[in-house]
């Protein structure tokens, strides 16, 4: 692994983007866990009230995605992704002060929320392209596994710190970490010594939507798998942003509880970061989508109401899944989509593997106060399963190879 880390470190601007991971990702960590107990914290708040500001950033993200696809392919990534965490640690905090003074309010949350999503929306099909302008194609497993490790290790240290800040001096206090994380790692990102590679000049925005529809389409592997995240990440999402925190919504112990739940999701994306570091998979997607139907047993585990040491093993078995597909899919994206066009298939990705995510975290809470969380963590466990296997019956899933 040592060897691998060498190799790629070499390279200029790899190990700044790996602090800029690692130093956001310590606010990313605290984020989810400030966000959920400052709305539940609010006066006469419910699961209603959580799912509208958990939804409020995934709807301007898939509304802008294919026009960020594009803007990313057209200018310098980086600067895209660098200018985007940036801007975007302004309204993070902004938020935070609304829960530290007390002029807070679900829909000021959700307002920054769905401006977040916007920017979102630039940042993810941008980032995506920023690590095959540092590497070269063979290298792009092992640039993954390590960008993967340094994000878990931020992971994993935000969410412990996250429940013990929202658990003892607020939800608010953790949002200005989040803050104060994603503009340092901004700044980093727009000084990485990338420069952009000239782009062809475009005949405009309709025409590049269309070649990327074009690559988009032309893979069958890509549509398959877009079509099975769609369910799983709906049903992964709804979990992680409010079926959770409802399950430990008891406002002492329940942060800690779903922090270490959390950091446990990490711990289990570090195992597995390091894993796929050290292997060459033969069929990377017929790998993880196996893994990905064993991640269910998360969900199902907190159905049952198990022991935190069980739930928390739970969330190391759906990290290690997650981990191994999130390396593997984004090196078989970036080792058989074209550079030029890559950013826009990313949105395509994207926009259509999130696309009812948000409907599932709207409708996860008032369903949950219906017929009770343990119910609706049942069917967001059994759809990802079914997803999962589903998947596997495409043969060039099955077969799909990056050597």
């Amino acid at each position: 692994m040592l060897t691998q880390l060498r190799d790629v470190r070499g390279y200029p601007g790899f190990t700044s983007l790996a602090i800029s991971r690692f130093i956001s990702n310590v606010g990313n960590g605290v984020s989810p866990i400030a966000l959920a107990y400052g709305v539940l914290s609010l006066p006469n708040s419910t699961g209603k009230d959580l799912s509208i500001v958990m939804a409020a950033r995934f709807v301007p993200l898939l509304a802008f995605m294919l026009f960020g696809g594009v803007i990313a392919d057209r200018f310098q990534r980086n600067r895209l992704v660098g200018g985007s965490d940036m801007i975007g640690s302004f309204l993070a905090a902004l938020s935070a002060i609304s829960l530290i003074v007390g002029f807070s309010s679900t829909w000021l949350l959700a307002l920054m929320g769905a401006l977040f999503g916007i920017l979102n929306a630039i940042w993810w099909p941008a980032m995506s392209g920023v690590l095959p302008e540092i590497l070269p194609k063979e290298k792009l497993q092992e640039g993954n596994a390590v960008i993967g490790l340094t994000t878990n290790f931020g992971y994993i240290l935000g969410t412990l710190g996250g429940g013990i800040l929202v658990s003892t001096v607020g939800a608010g206090w953790g949002l200005l970490v989040d803050a104060i994380s994603f503009f340092i790692a901004g700044a980093i990102v727009w000084n990485l010594p990338i420069i952009g590679k000239v782009k062809d000049k475009s005949p405009g925005i309709i025409h590049d939507l269309a070649a990327g529809w074009k690559e988009f389409i032309s893979r069958s592997w890509v549509i398959a798998m877009v079509l099975s995240f769609a369910l799983i990440n709906m049903a992964f999402e709804s979990m992680l942003s409010v079926l959770g925190p409802l399950n430990f919504n008891d406002p002492v112990s329940g942060p800690k509880q779903w922090s270490y739940n959390l950091a446990g999701l990490s711990v289990g994306m570090l195992i597995g970061g390091i894993w796929v570091l050290k292997v060459k998979i033969g069929r990377p997607l017929f790998l993880a989508m196996i893994l990905i139907a064993l991640s269910a047993v998360w969900d199902f585990t907190l159905a049952f109401d198990s022991h935190i040491i069980f739930s928390v093993l739970a969330s190391v078995i759906s990290g290690i899944s997650l981990e191994v597909f999130m390396v593997t899919w984004n090196t078989s994206l970036q080792s058989h989509v074209p550079e030029e066009s890559y950013s826009r298939v990313s949105s395509y990705d994207t926009l259509g593997s999130y696309g009812i995510a948000p409907l599932g975290i709207v409708f996860a809470g008032p369903l949950a106060m219906h017929f009770g969380v343990n119910t609706i963590l049942f069917v967001t466990g059994g759809v990802t399963l079914v997803a999962s296997i589903a998947s596997l019956l495409v043969p060039s899933v099955r077969n799909l190879r990056n050597d």
